[in-house]
């Protein structure tokens, strides 16, 4: 699905679930779009709520643009009431933790719940966006050509990003078949744009602190997660009021979402029912 963000910019994004639930709105991770809603179509279903996934800037067919926390958080609250929705749960995965952060905090009187899963601390560098993106982009740039989004064959494609992941989550993902997989990868990575501005402010602090979020907050880590370890979590969770704080066990980074929908959804509307 197309949406228009209020300047006029392409957004691309995807609505499944349960079309009479609350909303929940997840903000993926990097490199990933939001494939990694789809992933929770039926869980979502299953437990009433109607699940949100909108690609950032510079991913898929969404319109590259100078984004930060604040501007993709605003984007997702336009797409919300697109829908007709004037309440919403946000869930925040990996990367995405920190605009949903800024959503809840930019937007208290419609986030009625923040999830984190998996996410990593905010950064410390004081470069501007523009200078770590030139930073780093022939790193990425040099990886991207080992994926070779560009590869027409979805086998072939599906097989190569499938040995790039920890062994948990590339079960997980094997499941959804190359063709799936193969769509994902270069929704992801056809462009740099998206991922280059991705990984540029996770380097710096978040746009919004933790002491501006006022709705309830759960946080999800897995043991096995190399990305996001639960001996950073502390460091993550400062400055929140309360959180409630949830270690799957024998969870990899991107099992600690996918393997684990129906428990992440129906916590967090719960919470926006309280």
């Amino acid at each position: 699905m197309l949406w228009h963000a209020a300047d006029g910019r392409v957004l691309e994004g995807w609505v499944g679930g349960d079309p009479d639930g609350p909303l929940v709105a997840v903000l993926h991770g990097c490199p990933d779009t939001r494939h990694v809603a789809m992933t929770g179509d039926a869980a979502a279903r299953a437990v009433g709520v109607r699940l949100l996934g909108v690609n950032r800037p510079g991913y898929g067919r969404s319109a590259a643009h100078d984004s930060s926390h604040g501007s993709v958080a605003d984007d997702l609250a336009g797409v919300a009431t697109e829908l007709g929705h004037a309440r919403f749960a946000v869930v925040g995965m990996s990367v995405g933790g920190g605009y949903a952060v800024a959503t809840a905090a930019r937007h208290p009187d419609r986030v009625t719940a923040l999830g984190l899963v998996a996410t990593q601390a905010p950064g410390v560098r004081t470069e501007s966006v523009e200078e770590l993106v030139e930073e780093l982009a022939p790193e990425f740039l040099a990886w991207r050509e080992t994926v070779d989004p560009g590869d027409p064959s979805d086998d072939a494609l599906a097989a190569r990003w499938l040995t790039m992941l920890p062994p948990g989550d590339a079960e997980l993902v094997r499941a959804l078949g190359p063709a799936e997989i193969a769509a994902s990868v270069r929704e992801a990575l056809a462009e740099p744009d998206g991922y280059l501005r991705d990984a540029a402010l996770l380097h710096r602090p978040w746009g919004h602190a933790p002491v501006e979020v006022r709705c309830p907050v759960l946080a999800w880590f897995g043991e096995l997660d190399e990305r996001s370890t639960t001996d950073a979590a502390a460091e993550l969770l400062a400055g929140f009021d309360a959180v409630e704080v949830v270690v799957r066990p024998r969870s990899t980074h991107l099992a600690t979402l996918v393997a684990h929908w129906p428990d992440v959804l129906t916590t967090v509307r719960d919470l926006s029912e309280d």
